[in-house]
């Protein structure tokens, strides 16, 4: 039998108990024995993941389309409902599974075939840590004239040192920063309210448009469906007995609850302040609060969305690191675990960096990056959920998923095709600024990409997986089990062949 070196290796010495040095883990399985955490926190955690000025930038894209405030909330609360949904049943195979959320896809697209959906994956990753350098760059560099290229790099270097560090210190952050932002966010919507923001009337008609407000929902959905590819990343050491309901309730109402809140925010800023950068007109909508409050509420944010840039940064590299091994180009140990994880951290921070300082189009990039993203995670979410929830109903051999001669094989060509039909069927309805699709005319820009890479998907997959045979996998599932028991990464009553939903 074949392992993989993190499992047959055995556990590495760390306490059932959140770390405070370096995450010694990186893409292989947690032991049991080192689960820890509750899952209160996830919600806690993915709250903050979106209490920061991108979310506000969002708010921007309904109204510069001509939705009123009204309709771009609405058309937001819908989507986000629609997104969150994905990203939340993710999560819930973190405690169960105990491995990175796009390691687990080798199930669906085989040991090496799972570099696809990895670079759907890794251009999200990329793309979020490229768009929240440029509203950083654009937006400090607007307000306090600070050199753009000094604030890229500082924010990479800041969320490579979060990333490194590892799991418990980015839960342990994000939980700091929820209660230190939380009141900055309240205080500024209660000034709105009560008319104390500043801003004017405005003389522009804005209202309800469909197409404007099909946009606005595909922005929003786009948001929470980004972190479908990591969410499990970050509940992956939760006690593998934690309810999936209770994770799915708590990532969900995080998760969306923020988002629609500061894109209302971010709306009324656009129409009353005429706003096109998200900092900046927080700023000014905290200044006239009383003096020196949008400052504050402005670091506070930029903090967080430094922080949340490590949370990319994190899940970035765990990407490359099972793309690699997939591929035989890397190879892990726990003698340089902690150091191959930080080196890859680097070199995307490098990538990135270089990529977003000299971009300067605050609204472009947003509208052309969350788009994008969207696109290319929608076949992948189906696929991966469908194979899960009702293919093998969370029934996975662990220790398959490490071995390119296990049962899930090198290339599960039924996954891999489903991805590139769903995702060419995808292709007639991108509208983005440099490509539009065959199908964005006739539709006059109505946006119906998620309809179709979600159907067409999730059907093609179904439909490819009544051949697969599925009889194995219990002997395997037993097989897994034993072996993760005599390792000591798994307890004596650990039961993978038993249903979790």
């Amino acid at each position: 039998m074949t392992t993989s070196p993190g499992l047959a290796e055995g556990p590495p010495a760390l306490a059932p108990a959140a770390t405070t040095g370096l995450e010694k883990h990186s893409i292989d399985y947690i032991p049991e024995g080192e689960r820890h955490g509750r899952v209160t926190q996830q919600g806690v955690f993915w709250f903050l993941s979106n209490t920061q000025s991108l979310s506000v930038a969002v708010g921007f894209l309904g109204p510069a389309l001509g939705l009123s405030i009204l309709w771009t909330v609405v058309a937001t609360l819908l989507g986000t409902l629609f997104g969150t949904s994905f990203m939340a049943l993710h999560a819930s195979q973190g405690p169960h599974l105990g491995l990175p959320q796009m390691l687990q896809s080798r199930a669906q697209f085989g040991y090496r075939g799972v570099v696809v959906p990895l670079l759907a994956a890794l251009f999200a990753y990329m793309a979020y840590l490229i768009l929240d350098t440029v509203i950083l760059d654009v937006g400090l560099n607007a307000m306090f004239g600070i050199n753009a290229v000094l604030i890229g790099i500082g924010a990479a270097v800041l969320a490579v040192i979060l990333a490194i560090y590892g799991y418990d210190w980015l839960h342990r952050t994000f939980r700091w920063f929820f209660w230190i932002s939380l009141p900055f966010w309240a205080v500024l919507s209660i000034a709105i309210l009560a008319g104390h923001a500043g801003g004017h009337p405005t003389t522009a008609h804005y209202g309800f448009v469909f197409v404007p407000f099909a946009a606005q929902f595909s922005y929003a959905a786009s948001i929470n469906l980004s972190y479908a590819p990591c969410v499990s990343d970050y509940s992956r050491y939760l006690p593998r007995s934690t309810p999936f309901r209770n994770v799915i309730g708590a990532v969900y109402l995080g998760a969306s609850t923020p988002l629609v809140w500061l894109v209302a925010i971010g709306a009324w800023l656009a129409v009353r302040l005429d706003a096109t950068n998200a900092l900046p007109a927080m700023d000014t909508a905290g200044n006239a609060l009383f003096s020196g409050f949008g400052d504050a509420l402005v670091a506070v944010s930029s903090i967080v969305l430094v922080i949340t840039m490590g949370l990319c940064a994190y899940s970035g590299a765990l990407t490359v690191l099972t793309g690699g091994t997939s591929l035989g180009v890397l190879k892990e140990s726990r003698s340089y675990k902690i150091s191959l994880r930080a080196a890859v951290t680097v070199v995307l921070a490098v990538i990135w960096a270089v990529i977003a300082i000299p971009l300067h189009n605050v609204n472009s990039t947003v509208n052309n990056l969350v788009l994008a993203v969207y696109y290319v995670l929608l076949p992948w979410t189906s696929i991966n959920l469908v194979d899960y929830f009702f293919i093998r109903r969370g029934r996975y051999a662990i220790t398959h998923l490490d071995r390119p001669d296990g049962i899930y094989g090198a290339w599960s060509w039924r996954g891999i095709v489903a991805y590139v039909i769903g995702l060419a069927c995808i292709v007639p309805f991108v509208d983005l600024t440099f490509f539009q699709g065959a199908a964005v005319g006739p539709l006059n820009g109505v946006d119906l990409s998620w309809v179709v890479g979600i159907a067409v998907s999730a059907t093609v997959y179904f439909v490819l997986t009544r051949s697969l045979n599925l009889s194995k996998t219990k002997a395997a599932i037993e097989e897994s089990n034993a072996e993760l028991r005599a390792l000591g990464l798994a307890t004596a009553g650990t039961d993978t062949t038993a249903a979790e939903f």
